[in-house]
């Protein structure tokens, strides 16, 4: 903050209108150090001229805009991942790098995480625009998912130069993104805006099994006794049936 109202101050001297926005960005990118900053102001000046607007910086600096984190966000929230991924597509025909876009989403996860609460919002080193972008973003996820988004980038990030395949890498640690929560798994994500039909109920096809097995169920033979003795009283029924009958 203090670097970027140095900034702004530098900029009226030279008679440079430079948005607030662009000055945050400039001050996030020297990373603290003042001498940076103002670097990085002269040369992006030389560039874009006495009107410094905060689309000039970022194409500049080559840093992501805003707006494609809290989209993307949604999205992982959503549990959205063909769209995800297809935003991915996007950042990196747009020259982005992989491991530059998950370093700034981490970024972007833990800047939620700080807008949850009063207390860690001065650490939020943004506009006040922005600042109520993320306070709003920051009220509708669940803090608990934001330390697994946080905790999934980092894996990610320090993985990322060891594997073989590199948007693979970012693109499977999106895909866990999306599966956070537990109300949505890979498929049903593939499948989001999508009718789906029914697959096999295995418990109803155990049931039927089951129900097999107890029709075609043998009974068990009783004993050669019990045979006997039911032969026994039935030829009796004819016998006593014929001794009770009167005489022709």
């Amino acid at each position: 903050e203090d670097i970027a109202n140095h900034l702004a101050f530098v900029a009226k001297g030279e008679g440079v209108h430079a948005e607030e926005e662009a000055l945050h960005i400039i001050a996030q990118k020297a990373d603290g150090a003042l001498r940076d900053a103002l670097s990085i102001f002269d040369q992006i000046v030389s560039f874009a001229g006495t009107n410094l607007t905060y689309k000039d910086v970022i194409s500049n600096l080559s840093i992501l805009d805003y707006d494609y984190y809290f989209k993307l966000t949604d999205q992982i929230r959503n549990g959205n991942i063909p769209q995800v991924l297809v935003t991915f597509n996007e950042l990196l025909a747009d020259g982005f790098d992989g491991h530059h876009f998950i370093s700034g989403l981490a970024s972007h996860f833990r800047d939620l995480l700080v807008s949850k609460d009063e207390l860690t919002l001065p650490l939020l080193e943004v506009s006040k625009g922005t600042r109520e972008k993320y306070k709003t973003q920051a009220a509708i996820i669940d803090q608990l998912h934001l330390l697994k988004y946080l905790n999934i980038c980092s894996k990610c990030d320090i993985d990322f130069r060891s594997a073989r395949n590199q948007r693979l890498h970012v693109e499977l640690a999106l895909i866990r993104l999306c599966s956070v929560g537990g109300s949505v798994t890979i498929e049903s994500g593939f499948d989001a805006g999508t009718e789906k039909k029914s697959p096999l109920n295995i418990t109803n096809v155990g049931t039927v099994v089951k129900s097999d097995i107890t029709i075609k169920t043998t009974p068990v033979a009783r004993s050669e006794k019990e045979v006997v003795l039911e032969s026994n009283e039935t030829a009796a029924v004819p016998i006593a049936s014929s001794a009770t009958q009167s005489p022709a």
